[in-house]
């Protein structure tokens, strides 16, 4: 399909495929933003500081949807994925030294939420955690190598709306209205290394990285099962194309940040107010659904876990080979077959495999949710900044800048980041 075909299309067919997308995709994004890594750091922050940090879910909601769209324009408008964007506009030293922190925070994460996950399943299966990881980590392999992650996204996208639940048991709990409205919009800081870490997490597991390069590499494979094969044929965007991009992205967003929310608000509402403000294991972030859920509170903290880790975990492992990939020229599409793009399926092997290793150096999942999101939270940053000069770059973007709007939201978001990570690494030495 050319440009002009794209621009030929019927208001009808349009808003159909609007529609379809939103009720998809969107929530499928959404609810991959929510991994098991955001999941453990939402339920850490409300069980250690209660009420206080659920001014981070409106704050972070625009620069949810800032990036992430920033990603979808830019790989729309170029017909590019993120780091084939960087390589070939700039310098070889900073595409190697902003790839290795992308690539270390992805597999980090994904090392977090294989073990999210088998902790999760450990509630109701005693096995032990280690070989959980194996075995969910060969099934997801499996899957990606024969089927595809469309089959994964459509088996498991309605176990992630197990997350849903969180909403229920935060208001069957019934907290305290004006605490909890006075710590939705009045934010309260503590310059503490604790307080503080809290808040890099959890801006770096809702703005991690793997979620906007894999945005812009979905863009691209997108175009291409449409039968824009070449770079030619994808480069180029419609206003009405970038029009339900936003709207898509949007949904996702506020599916994603509410979920955040009470997450924050069902945590601080039962473990908080029982006094454990730790939270060492699944069993324990399992508690804040009993409100709800009774007995049953393990068995749908694992569902929604489960879902949403066989959501993420593709994600990152794919997105990293991804990533790799288009900086060094390797053949990469999952429209291609393993025989056809070998480097690219023995990448995301790799990426699977140093995951599970990680795995078995003795670490606490849920303590690793939590610091797997401070990781993401030092190497979104440069990436963000790169991602905001790309887009402001009319030889990258033709007619398709950024608007005064967009560039506000961008650039206070990379502040506001940037910020957050100073601010942590100011009190190790204090």
């Amino acid at each position: 399909m050319t440009q002009r075909d794209r621009n030929a299309a019927s208001p009808g067919e349009d808003k159909q495929d609007g529609i379809g997308r939103a009720l998809g995709l969107g929530l499928i994004t959404g609810a991959a933003d929510d991994d098991c890594s955001a999941i453990g750091t939402y339920a850490s922050a409300g069980a250690r500081f209660g009420p206080d940090l659920l001014w981070t879910a409106p704050l972070t909601l625009p620069m949810m949807y800032t990036v992430v769209y920033l990603s979808s324009k830019l790989g729309q408008v170029s017909g590019h994925g993120l780091f084939h964007a960087i390589k070939d506009f700039y310098p070889r030293w900073l595409l190697w030294a902003v790839l290795v922190g992308v690539l270390i925070g992805n597999t980090i994460e994904a090392a977090a939420d294989l073990g999210g996950m088998a902790a999760s399943i450990n509630i109701f299966l005693p096995v032990p955690i280690p070989l959980i990881v194996i075995v969910v980590a060969a099934v997801i392999f499996a899957l990606q190598l024969w089927g595809s992650y469309t089959l994964i996204r459509n088996i498991f996208r309605w176990l992630a709306l197990a997350l849903l639940a969180y909403v229920g048991s935060a208001i069957m709990a019934k907290p305290d209205a004006a605490a909890v409205l006075w710590g939705t919009l009045v934010p309260k800081i503590q310059f503490s290394r604790e307080f503080l870490s809290i808040v890099v997490a959890i801006i770096g597991t809702t703005l991690s990285a793997y979620l906007y390069t894999w945005q812009s590499n979905e863009e691209v494979e997108e175009e291409i099962a449409e039968g824009r094969t070449t770079l030619k044929k994808r480069k180029g965007a419609t206003d009405g194309e970038l029009r339900r991009s936003r709207r898509d992205i949007l949904i996702g967003m506020i599916f994603s940040n509410l979920i955040m929310y009470f997450i924050i608000l069902s945590t601080g509402s039962t473990l908080y107010e029982a006094g454990e403000h730790d939270v060492e294991t699944a069993a324990q972030a399992a508690e804040a659904l009993k409100p709800l859920a009774g007995a049953a509170a393990g068995v749908l903290f694992a569902a929604g876990v489960i879902g949403v880790g066989f959501l993420a975990v593709p994600v990152m492992t794919t997105g990293a080979a991804y990533d790799l990939a288009q900086a060094v020229g390797w053949e990469h599409s999952l429209h291609a077959k393993p025989h056809e793009a070998p480097k690219f399926y023995v990448a995301i092997g790799a990426f699977t495999l140093i995951a599970v290793g990680l795995n078995f150096l003795g670490f606490n999942p849920m303590k690793a949710l939590v610091w797997s999101g401070i990781v993401q939270g030092f190497s979104t940053p440069p990436l963000l900044l790169l991602m905001m000069l790309m887009t402001n770059n009319p030889r990258i973007m033709g007619d398709k800048v950024n608007s005064r709007t967009t560039n506000a939201m961008g650039w206070a978001t990379t502040i506001a980041i940037f910020s957050a990570s100073l601010g942590l690494v100011a009190t190790w030495f204090i």
